[in-house]
């Protein structure tokens, strides 16, 4: 899952970025209005998070305007006001959720995680694929007698694998929802994490689900050998 910050005070996003980072999601950050619209028009992200006070615009403005752009990212404004006027205007131009600043990250977690549920609400807390089984929330992964613990990054790809079965994923697919803005396409990253992955998930089993697509990409689930595919 990726994220973009759109917040000015330095400290603020950091402090932020690293909380989502260390669960799991690649984060951009933009501390201008302008930037961060144009961010998240040239990039698909799961969800924004928009500072409402900002040194070029407000919020309010850069969702009304993601909206007009038809950009239907989830935005969850940040905002050190508590009037109801104001986030009636915020949910108006296009806003899903509000919350309030000071905020404890543990709030604001539990936020993003209520928005990326919407649409989902049938989801378990567990993902599964045939014999394998991936807890969303201890990040832990089984399958068969194997229990493995996973990285961040591993649980973030896993995890975009196993949201996608069946279909052959770029690496630059793979890239722009696993890794941040950042992320180098020529880099070898994702096979290195691909790599890993296989150690734990594909490791000492009868049926691979992780496979390698020559020249397209990477695919995850069960190859059926005798249909030809």
């Amino acid at each position: 899952m990726r994220i973009l910050i759109i917040e000015d005070n330095p400290k603020m996003s950091a402090a932020i970025q690293k909380g989502l980072q260390e669960n799991s999601y690649a984060v951009d950050v933009s501390h201008t209005g302008f930037e961060g619209e144009e961010l998240a028009v040239a990039n698909e992200y799961d969800l924004i998070l928009l500072d409402l006070m900002l040194p070029d615009r407000d919020g309010i403005e850069v969702c009304r305007n993601l909206r007009r752009r038809k950009i239907s990212s989830p935005v969850i404004m940040l905002t050190a006001l508590s009037a109801t006027e104001e986030k009636i205007d915020g949910l108006d131009a296009g806003a899903d959720d509000y919350i309030t600043k000071p905020f404890e990250f543990e709030e604001l977690l539990a936020r993003v995680r209520a928005i990326l549920r919407r649409g989902e609400a049938t989801e378990s807390r567990v993902l599964r694929h045939d014999d394998l089984e991936l807890d969303l929330y201890t990040r832990q992964m089984k399958r068969g007698e194997y229990e493995h613990e996973l990285s961040n990054k591993e649980f973030a790809l896993l995890e975009y694998l196993m949201r996608n079965p069946n279909r052959v994923l770029s690496r630059t697919q793979i890239g722009e929802k696993v890794w941040d803005m950042n992320f180098e396409p020529t880099s070898n990253v994702i096979d290195v994490y691909i790599s890993s992955l296989r150690k734990k998930v594909d490791r000492f089993q009868d049926r691979d689900l992780i496979h390698t697509i020559k020249g397209a990409g990477y695919r995850f689930g069960i190859i059926d050998e005798q249909a030809g595919v």
